[in-house]
Parts: C-alpha cells; structure tokens; sequence
C-alpha cells in the first residue's frame, strides 16, 4: 500500500487526536509508528507535565526543537506531534519540508468536550480551560494550516473515518496507492 513516500506527521490541537489516529493509521499503512511526546518523556525520565513545571515551556521547546528534527529525518513512519510543536519555525519547516503533514483540525469546544476531564495536559490547567483553548485555536490554528499539506476535519466520527479520509486523501495525492 506504502511506497518510499517519507513520513506522515499529524498536528493539532491537544486532544484532536494525532495519537490515537496516529496509532491506526500507522498500523493500517503497515508503518511504524512514532509519537514526538513519547520520545521526550523517554529523552527527559519524566512526564512532560513535570518537566514542563519544574523547568518551564522554552526549555521543553528546545528539546521538543531537537526531538522534531531527529524523528523528522526518518525514511518513513507515522508521527504525531505534541500540539505545540508548530510554534516553532524550525519544527514547521521540518515537519512540512520533510514528509506529508495532516492537520487534524478540531473546534475549541469539540477539544473541551472530549478533554474537560484531562488533568495530564500542563496547558489545560487552568481556571478557563475553554478560554485557554479558544486561545490556543486563535493562535496555532494560521500555525497548523501554514505547516499541513492536508486538513481534515475531525469533528465526532469515529476514529477508523478519521483514518479512512486520511487514507483517501493520501491515495488522492498519489503518496499511497490504493489497497
């Protein structure tokens, strides 16, 4: 189904689902599969919320910088990244430049209602979790689209629908052929 296309990096808002689609996707096209959060939380022996707290956001951009930019060097894969990583210009450059990005693209109030309950993501917790990401959405929304090759809405389908638009657009492309 694969050719020797590169990788395939997913984007998003916390809680749009990168890993979670990231994972079935990975596995339907027969790719390994990499999740950028991971690797940090492997890279720092701790929680990124830990370190995030202990040695605040610009420490954790700059080893989230580095971590984009190794994973991004690999012949082929699933990514998904954290939903920061585009803040930075060198992760959008490596992220576009080096493989095919997919934004999943969620309302602010589709993320709250899927992540009212989250206490795991640092940025979340605060008085007005809503607020924080209507804000988030403001802010990283031109961030995602400037990164992307592809949006695909994620609204409430299932995450196997998600999977199978992305897919299709994928074929549409010509990066995948079909199965």
């Amino acid at each position: 189904m694969v050719g020797a296309f590169g990788l395939i990096s997913l984007v998003g808002l916390p809680g749009s689902g990168k890993s979670t689609v990231g994972r079935q996707l990975a596995r339907r096209l027969k790719l390994p599969f990499l999740d950028s959060d991971h690797v940090i939380e492997e890279r720092l022996g701790c929680s990124i919320r830990d370190y995030f707290e202990r040695e605040g956001e610009v420490s954790f951009r700059d080893v989230e910088e580095s971590v984009i930019d190794e994973l991004t060097g690999l012949a082929n894969g699933v990514l998904s990244t954290g939903g920061g990583s585009v803040l930075r210009p060198a992760n959008r450059q490596h992220l576009h430049d080096r493989g095919h990005v997919v934004y999943l693209r969620s309302s602010p109030e589709e993320l709250f209602r899927r992540l009212r309950h989250d206490v795991s993501r640092p940025l979340l917790q605060v008085a007005d979790p809503l607020g924080r990401l209507r804000d988030l959405y403001t802010h990283r929304d031109p961030l995602y689209h400037e990164t992307a090759h592809f949006v695909i809405e994620t609204g409430r389908p299932l995450v196997s629908t998600l999977v199978n638009m992305i897919v299709m657009q994928l074929e549409l492309a010509g990066i995948v052929s079909g199965s």
